[in-house]
């Protein structure tokens, strides 16, 4: 053959090559589907290599949710260590390869954001070959990683102006409980990313991922609003039913003589079945977990669903044993701190519990026989509570005796100072028919200060204006004054009070028995006034400088706590007005008083002895 035939026969093939890839159908693959062909996991991993979907099968349809046209919205409430964060980083490899589109992911930190980005996204685009040769290393940034069709943007949620610049289809937010929260000046990270994908109506995806912390943050909030929540089912090697795995089935000895130790307990660890009552070992889960499904749980749209949360635990890690797990819960189990971490990182469940905990039954159980507006015998003070809102006022007037023993006498919501006014002024009758009347009423001056400050004034031989301090204090109540130098209230008395303190006072009280030194209410206490009183619990949070504190906090987001301030400033009030040397001006014989005086000593020295009874 000719060199000139040659040549053309080359020339053939080559166009024939071109015009074969030119024409040939694209590749349409799932996320899944993607991985496995693509995906090479490095070092970091646990098994590192080809991505391998029978590892965490569970996350075949978290991943494939992005293939769903229907579903915007995709949150995943998790324990740690299941793969969250390796099923985002494959949807991302796969949006580059198949889809290039605008890409943001959001970490709570700049400086994450640029730790993980070369430590683990850079790596994953080099590692894949078809994601290497569409990666534009040298025109990229930390930050802002370019691609061929499109370029993924690194961010710190701690950057309100860096979230809110870029329009985005795709948008990840990865531990986005760690994120911080909506301040006075700017709306939250994650409302300031998600206004980002606007543009892309019908086809963005919004991937939320994060180990829970407290029901009020952000990925229990999305995982209760989404319009369908699903759990990980798994065949039961026995009996063949779909069970859940849940941590109340795994039984382990419980040495009441406390003669095992810790890990000797835990290797007694099995799960039962709930369904057959059959003992499945460990060597049973992968198996187990390769035949699960996803199952709806909860739905509330009509049709498709556009926003699904995904939950499970870390007894569906094949990484996690029975045993693990049981070890983890006895070595956890005396220290809230660390009580908190399991429940968070293991059960992937809010931390709620305390065990100091109010409840509405428990603030109904504090009922007396005594009706509302009618004054205890036992009464010496009557102080007033008031919580300002942008509308109205909430009040409670409550009742004080020896050793602090207390009762509320009324509470409710008002339009205007001026009832207020008519209250603090008026008279109430005790059970006797004695007279008394308000001896001091702390108003809260932290939402229309200038209103609260002229109240005051007006009102001042009974009533102080009063401020909840945001930093610890030593003391329950600190004296200050006004500085507002415009004001006609400067250089008043204004009331600074740690509402931290005495939310321990009234939930201390609150547990005991009706009786000398117990905090109770009325007969026919309404409901609303027990909902808002026991909004709060007490919880340990971690601070963003890494330590720890106990903090009340609001159960719910969504919830009122109007009338819990009320009971703060009433109870604070009382205290200036000295509660807590009532019963030295008693008439009873001295040694009588000293027996008192010993047995209803302050709560606040248990709560400071007692300091671990935050848990569950």
């Amino acid at each position: 053959m000719s060199e000139r035939m040659r040549e053309r026969q080359k020339t053939r093939r080559l166009f024939e090559d071109a015009a074969r890839k030119t024409l040939a159908r694209p590749e349409r693959l799932t996320v899944t589907e993607w991985a496995e062909k693509y995906r090479v996991l490095d070092e970091t991993s646990a098994i590192p290599g080809k991505f391998n979907i029978s590892i965490t099968p569970y996350m075949r349809e978290i991943m494939d949710s992005f293939n769903d046209p229907y579903i915007q919205e995709i949150n995943f409430c998790k324990p740690t260590q299941v793969g969250g964060t390796t099923a985002a980083e494959n949807a991302i490899g796969w949006i580059v390869h198949q889809n290039p589109s605008p890409t943001m992911i959001v970490y709570p930190s700049d400086d994450l954001a640029k730790d993980i980005s070369n430590d683990r996204i850079k790596p994953m685009f080099r590692k894949s070959e078809e994601l290497k040769k569409r990666f534009y290393e040298n025109a990229s940034k930390e930050m802002n990683l370019r691609f061929k069709g499109c370029t993924v943007y690194l961010r710190g949620a701690g950057s309100p102006g860096k979230l809110a610049s870029k329009a985005i289809k795709y948008l990840f937010f990865d531990e986005i409980d760690k994120m911080g929260g909506a301040s006075k000046k700017e709306a939250s990270p994650y409302n300031l990313a998600k206004e980002r994908t606007k543009t892309f109506k019908w086809g963005k995806k919004i991937y939320t991922c994060s180990t829970p912390t407290l029901k009020t943050n952000y990925v229990w909030i999305l995982h209760e609003a989404a319009e369908e929540q699903r759990h990980y089912v798994v065949p039961c090697p026995h009996c063949g039913e779909y069970i859940e795995l849940k941590w109340k089935q795994v039984i382990f000895d419980k040495d009441p003589d406390e003669k095992m130790s810790n890990e000797e307990r835990s290797q007694t660890a099995i799960y039962i079945c709930q369904e057959c009552g059959c003992a499945i070992e460990n060597k049973e889960k992968p198996n187990m977990l390769i035949k699960g499904k996803w199952i709806p749980v909860k739905k509330t749209s009509k049709g498709k669903s556009k926003s699904v949360s995904f939950w499970l635990n870390a007894l569906y890690s094949i990484f996690v044993s029975w045993e693990d797990m049981a070890l983890e819960f006895l070595k956890t189990k005396d220290d809230p701190e660390e009580q908190q971490n399991f429940v968070n990182s293991w059960l992937a469940e809010p931390w709620e519990d305390t065990r100091l905990k109010t409840t509405e039954d428990l603030v109904m159980e504090r009922q007396t026989n005594i009706p509302e507006f009618v004054v205890p015998s036992w009464a010496k003070l009557l102080t007033m509570g008031v919580d300002v809102q942008e509308t109205s006022l909430y009040y409670v007037i409550r009742a004080f005796g020896d050793f602090t023993t207390s009762q509320k006498v009324t509470c409710g919501q008002v339009l205007s100072f001026s009832d207020i006014e008519r209250l603090g002024a008026g008279e109430f009758k005790t059970e006797d028919g004695q007279k008394m009347t308000i001896n001091l009423a702390l108003i809260d001056s932290g939402y229309q200060a200038d209103d609260t400050y002229d109240f005051c004034i007006d009102n001042s031989d009974w009533a102080l204006p009063c401020k909840g301090s945001s930093n610890p204090m030593r003391d329950r109540y600190k004296i200050s004054k006004v500085d507002k130098i415009n004001s006609k209230a400067y250089g008043m008395q204004l009331v600074l009070v740690s509402g931290d303190q005495y939310k321990n006072s009234i939930a201390a009280r609150m547990q005991r028995p009706n009786g000398s030194g117990s905090w109770m209410v009325h007969a026919g206490c309404n409901t609303e006034y027990a909902k808002q009183v026991t909004a709060e619990h007490k919880i340990s949070i971690r601070n963003a400088n890494g330590t720890k504190q106990t903090k009340w906090v609001l159960k719910n987001s969504h919830a009122d706590n109007h009338y819990l301030d009320c009971e703060v400033y009433a109870m604070a009030a009382a205290e200036i007005m000295g509660v807590r040397s009532l019963h030295l001006q008693s008439q009873e014989a001295p040694q009588e008083t000293k027996i008192k005086e010993e047995r209803y000593a302050p709560e606040e020295n248990w709560i400071q002895q007692q300091d671990d009874w935050i848990g569950g």
